[in-house]
């Protein structure tokens, strides 16, 4: 909804009211004063997952029981203690009181009087739209910090060491802190432990301790905490890092992102073998010299050893098809950040906040703040308001700089850390709305060269105002203007705008960096306008947060519609998954060469996108020079924030869903999705470019083009239908049974044809009477299904699309002949069967496949790395590894130690 404005006071309306009353609004600590007439946020829904809240005005109590009329006109009975109760019911109440608070930091009354109306002016009318948690908490509580983005330092190898991360964790999320750690200070899985005469359980094991913890928290009263978990590509725990989500349970309240170097792009490049390492935990300074820094480690001269070798393009496809699945893990080039990085000679990034917007050094900190580019159009001249974005842009810089000596340090490291380097985020929202109003369709060529003459503008204004606030104030305490002007994102920055290096060395800098983008989804959302530098998702759908599932509406696109009855949006109304994904990425780099932090962008990809085109997507980042690559994949997760329609009923999700997948029918194997494969990577060059660089930018394509996909129609009829009938079994089916090694064993899949194309498919994997077995059966029975219910193209192509490259906890093989999962055996075997003809006799076919097993027998090429032959193997129940196994006649799983006895 609209903010809108009556006898001088902004009014929120819907989802807009909701969350300023719920997340940013001054709350009073007591609701018990609650009264007759009070306008609060009363829970209609009581859910711990999906929790509904509505605004509603208290209409009668009786002592600690009240009754609420909601705006929608529901009467609600409630306690008095779930209420809501705020001091400030109006944005122009939180305002004040942010104004004041930031412009009390100035040194004379004068420049408190003169900052506080300037702080005010940009405030208004949601030009500039602070952060969370200066929303929340400045000049409201003495207790939650200002800050949005922390990383602590990787945890000392060691029980107290990683108990005191938890507890430097706990205290910043309780906090309103959002926490970034990377786990590769910790030894890996297995590795010995002298002190205690056992073996680690490893950095993922503990990672997960950090994700439980981190689901406990309500951060600063009003959210969950948010934490973001990394590790670095060196590191042995890497592959049961990336797979570790596939697993239910184990990891569920973090993001992930692996950092990844120029030598392992180069090593996926050259198909190199790539050594997964950790220090030699037995060298007599570990403990006091380790810090998870594996360069540094070796300059001192001390040594590490090689746990496994493995081939950097298999783990790179394991990253890539994980993504692919689950949408994680992300993947920052940390060794090309750092390069960019302002702070590279002093304070080294390690880690990324949980969005991935802001990477920091340890006990690095920042506080962000958002332009809102749809208020800077200017009618009259179908333009940007020029003037008025340097003015605003300018008052912002200081207003969040003031922001550091205005909030609460609960640690004295972060305190240090921060008056060192004074790290400020300015970002944007509203973009895609800006876009809009001037015509410019989102990811056309035409949009790049905006972007790189808008982001560079606010660029050379926000620096050109940390100088002026440097000559007034200081520079940040370890300036030096010679080693930073040398970083790659100065080198690009002055090599446009002269003006900036010369205020910098005249002047100074009073910031490390200035620049952030981060994600405001909250924050944009309740302004009314688009998030981020996201295009609009869509312009009717519905969100799901822990206020409710709410229909929303784009005010833009709705007050088109209603100047032109009857009429399509024009094409520069462009949502986000009638983008190629390739087109987002284009975008992101665009803009990251203005950002010298990074940014919170996703790649949205439709649901038939495929595994190579997601591959083709993150090295197209590496090209580009983004910082990091993250992308969704639609319907890749149980439960999404946004989605085009309410999913209230599962069938009709399920019939929706077979709609967008039957579209595409067999021509998804064979070519990428409507643009998507658009300008591929050339990752040779990448590689070259990025490795050879010293700190400094990379060079950027001389022309970026781009994919216009137009809006899909969905016509196609449901697969699940009356006017489909399901074909009966006749009495004899005829076919052929393949011999499959699988990571859980042999797997014998028998394949039979109904009326010339296969129609059922039984699966013998395990003994009887496991649980391998018993989903085998279960996946042979609704592959079966799905292969003799209706007429709906070609079923096995659809059905090979949809199980090819399923992977589990493990893989078998190389090449060709690399399984991933039971799910990827019977896509191959469907694909053999098809391969080997349908129609062929039952003694031909036979033939063919014997003449396969022969040659598999005689294949040398060993399997995966380290496996023998695979052998039969039941799920364990614990941690859902298939590794439980009969060992002195009890079941026992040989992953995690579970016994039934």
């Amino acid at each position: 909804m609209r903010t809108m404005k009556t006898s001088g006071t902004y009014q929120l309306e819907g989802l807009s009211e909701k969350i300023f009353l719920d997340r940013y609004a001054w709350k009073q600590a007591d609701p018990s004063g609650a009264a007759v007439g009070d306008v609060v946020l009363v829970l209609t829904k009581d859910d711990p997952k999906f929790p509904t809240k509505e605004v509603g005005e208290i209409v009668a109590r009786n002592g600690s029981v009240v009754q609420v009329r909601t705006r929608s006109g529901q009467l609600v009975e409630s306690e008095v203690e779930k209420l809501t109760l705020t001091v400030e019911k109006t944005p122009d109440e939180m305002w004040d009181r942010l104004a004041a608070a930031m412009a009390a930091v100035e040194d004379s009354e004068a420049k408190r009087a003169q900052w506080m109306e300037r702080f005010r002016y940009i405030l208004d009318d949601w030009k500039l739209v602070p952060g969370g948690r200066i929303a929340a908490g400045a000049g409201a509580s003495d207790e939650l910090t200002l800050f949005n983005c922390y990383v602590i330092p990787s945890p000392h190898d060691s029980r107290g060491g990683i108990m005191n991360t938890l507890t430097e964790m706990t205290e910043i999320m309780a906090r309103g802190g959002g926490v970034g750690i990377n786990l590769s200070s910790l030894r890996p899985r297995r590795a010995i432990v002298e002190g205690v005469n056992g073996s680690s359980s490893g950095s993922v094991s503990w990672g997960g301790l950090f994700s439980y913890t981190t689901g406990l928290i309500e951060q600063g009263g009003s959210r969950r905490g948010a934490l973001m978990l990394m590790i670095n590509d060196w590191h042995p725990d890497l592959l049961d890092f990336i797979t570790v989500k596939q697993t239910m349970g184990l990891v569920t309240n973090a993001n992930l992102s692996v950092c990844v170097s120029n030598d392992f792009m180069r090593a996926v490049r050259e198909d190199l073998e790539w050594e997964l390492v950790f220090p030699d935990t037995k060298d007599p300074e570990y403990d006091t010299l380790w810090d998870g820094d594996l360069e540094k480690w070796r300059q001192l001269g001390k040594k590490a050893n090689v746990y496994k070798t493995v081939r950097a393009r298999e783990v790179w496809h394991t990253i890539i098809q994980s993504a692919w699945r689950t949408a994680e893990p992300g993947v920052v080039f940390m060794e090309y950040y750092n390069q960019m990085s302002n702070s590279w000679y002093f304070n080294p990034i390690i880690c990324t906040n949980p969005c991935g917007e802001q990477g920091l050094p340890g006990w690095g900190v920042c506080n962000l703040s958002a332009l809102n580019l749809s208020k800077f159009y200017d009618a009259d001249k179908h333009d940007v308001d020029w003037e008025e974005l340097s003015r605003v842009t300018r008052y912002s810089v200081r207003f969040l700089d003031n922001v550091i000596d205005r909030t609460p340090y609960h640690f004295p490291e972060n305190e240090r850390n921060q008056k060192r380097e004074r790290r400020v985020g300015l970002g944007s929202m509203g973009l895609a709305e800006l876009m809009i109003k001037l015509e410019i369709r989102y990811g056309s060529p035409e949009s790049l060269d905006f972007l790189d003459k808008l982001y560079g503008f606010i660029a050379k204004e926000s620096y050109m105002a940390s100088t002026e606030i440097a000559a007034e104030k200081g520079s940040f305490e370890a300036f030096d203007a010679d080693k930073l002007l040398q970083s790659g994102f100065m080198r690009n920055l002055t090599g446009s705008f002269p003006e900036v290096g010369e205020a910098v060395r005249k002047r100074g800098l009073r910031n490390v960096t200035v620049l952030t983008q981060a994600p405001t989804g909250s924050t944009g959302t309740m302004v009314g306008t688009s998030t981020g530098i996201e295009p609009y998702f869509a312009f009717e759908y519905y969100r799901q947060s822990r206020l409710g599932h709410d229909r929303q509406f784009v005010p833009i696109a709705q007050e088109w519609k209603e100047r032109h009855p009857g009429q399509p949006l024009p094409a520069y109304y462009v949502t986000s998954m009638e983008l190629s994904a390739m087109d987002h990425i284009r975008v992101q780099a665009a803009v990251q060469r203005w950002v010298d932090s990074s940014i919170s962008k996703t790649a949205n990809c439709p649901a038939d996108f495929t595994v190579e085109q997601t591959k083709q997507l993150y090295e197209l980042a590496f090209e580009l020079g983004c910082k990091g690559v993250t992308i969704y994949r639609d319907g890749s997760r149980d439960v999404q924030v946004l989605s085009t329609k309410k999913d209230e009923n599962p069938a009709e999700a399920l019939a929706e869903l077979e709609r967008q997948q039957d579209t595409q029918v067999t021509e998804a194997a064979q070519s990428p999705h409507a643009g998507g494969a658009a300008g591929s990577a050339d990752l040779s060059e990448a590689v070259s470019g990025a490795a050879s660089a010293a700190p400094g930018p990379t060079d950027a394509p001389e022309e970026a083009t781009s994919t216009d996909m137009g809006r899909a129609a969905l016509a196609a009829e449901p697969v699940y239908s009356p006017e489909r009938p399901y074909k009966r079994r006749p009495e004899v089916m005829r076919g052929a049974t393949y011999r499959m090694d699988t990571p859980l064993g042999k797997a014998y899949i028998t394949i039979n044809d109904l009326d010339g194309t296969p129609g059922e498919i039984f699966l013998n994997v395990g003994k009887a009477g496991s649980d391998v077995f018993a989903m085998a059966e279960a996946l042979g029975r609704v592959c079966s299904l799905f292969l003799r219910y209706g007429d709906h193209g070609d079923k096995a192509q659809l059905l090979i699309h949809h199980l090819r490259g399923i992977g589990g906890s493990g893989a078998i093989g190389f090449g060709p002949k690399r399984v991933e999962s039971i799910a990827d055996a019977v896509a191959k075997a469907l694909e053999m069967h098809l391969v080997a003809g349908a129609m062929a006799a039952t003694a031909e076919r036979t033939a063919l496949a014997d003449r396969a097993e022969d040659r598999r027998d005689a294949d040398p090429a060993p399997h995966a790395a380290g496996a023998q032959q695979a052998e039969s193997r039941d799920l364990c129940p614990a941690c859902g590894s298939a590794a439980l196994l009969n060992i002195e006649g009890c079941r026992t799983c040989s992953s995690c130690g579970y016994s039934r006895c």
